[in-house]
């Protein structure tokens, strides 16, 4: 296997097959799967399961529900708020439990819209991908989800890490409504909500930006600096350090323009390990704000 993130998981949770085996009897289940923090380095005692259920045809509601009822007594079945899906809390062990449900077809597409298409997304690119690689077969009835896997076990396309810079560095702040400009708009209005909303998505392309130039699929939402420290080679001068800085700012009162001082701080270190990696030209930096 060209690309092993899976190393916490030395078994299956009991809990983890038991899920599993009651999927796995319904007709309209291609593969299940088990994802998320529980399969990698990054988990804990409280990280939740989450479960990809691969269908063929919706598996009605009630089944669903049925399935829930056997392991809890707070359920709530049929989300739609992203991903379809179940979530309940496992009475036995306190663990959270999160199903989504997912066509074949719909996977394969958002897989190919990557690393075929070579499409940048600002921020999490390549989180499907990542998904999939880092995921852990609990069933999989005639082979299809073993191939998948093995179809994006792949290098790092070298046109998707251009693209996904190209797409998120300049929107970091050289952009006329760069994030940095948007941040520096909700200091001087003193927006508290629109500086915790700008921060984070300044830190979504900054963080997609630093996988793709370790060509490293993007890991999702959670603990992405111990993500970034543990798995990338290549990282901005004092990461970890600028980065508790700018969230640090955050919780200041808004009229505080720290903040974008500390931004710029991270831009900069960004700005020369792309240099060095040459993936930006010197004379791309020149600042626009």
């Amino acid at each position: 296997m060209l690309h092993n993130y899976q190393l916490a998981l030395a078994e299956i949770p009991s809990l983890a097959q038991t899920i599993g085996e009651h999927f796995s009897s319904l007709p309209q289940v291609v593969a299940v799967v088990l994802a998320g923090s529980r399969t990698t380095i990054v988990t804990d005692e409280s990280s939740d399961f989450d479960f990809y259920v691969y269908v063929e045809e919706d598996i009605p509601v009630d089944i669903r529900e049925a399935i829930a009822r056997q392991f809890s007594d707070r359920i709530a079945i049929n989300n739609q708020f992203w991903e379809p899906g179940d979530e309940w809390i496992d009475i036995n062990t306190g663990c959270g439990i999160d199903i989504m449900y997912r066509k074949p077809e719909w996977i394969e597409e958002e897989l190919d819209r990557v690393l075929v298409k070579h499409q940048a997304s600002v921020g999490y690119s390549t989180c499907f991908w990542w998904n999939v690689l880092t995921s852990v077969s609990l069933y999989d009835r005639d082979g299809w989800f073993q191939q998948l896997q093995a179809n994006v076990d792949r290098p790092y396309p070298e046109q998707l890490r251009q693209a996904i810079i190209a797409k998120n560095y300049p929107i970091l702040r050289h952009q006329i409504f760069s994030f940095r400009h948007q941040l520096e708009s909700a200091v001087l209005r003193r927006d508290l909500v629109s500086i915790i909303h700008r921060t984070a998505a300044f830190l979504g392309s900054y963080f997609d930006i630093v996988f793709a130039v370790n060509s490293i699929p993007h890991p999702g939402e959670k603990r992405l600096v111990e993500r970034a420290t543990a798995l990338c080679s290549k990282l901005p001068e004092d990461l970890e350090s600028q980065i508790h800085s700018l969230t640090n700012c955050v919780s200041l009162p808004a009229g505080d323009r720290q903040i974008l001082h500390c931004l710029d701080g991270l831009v900069d270190s960004l700005d020369h390990l792309l240099i060095e990696a040459g993936l930006i030209a010197t004379n791309s930096v020149a600042l626009q704000f």
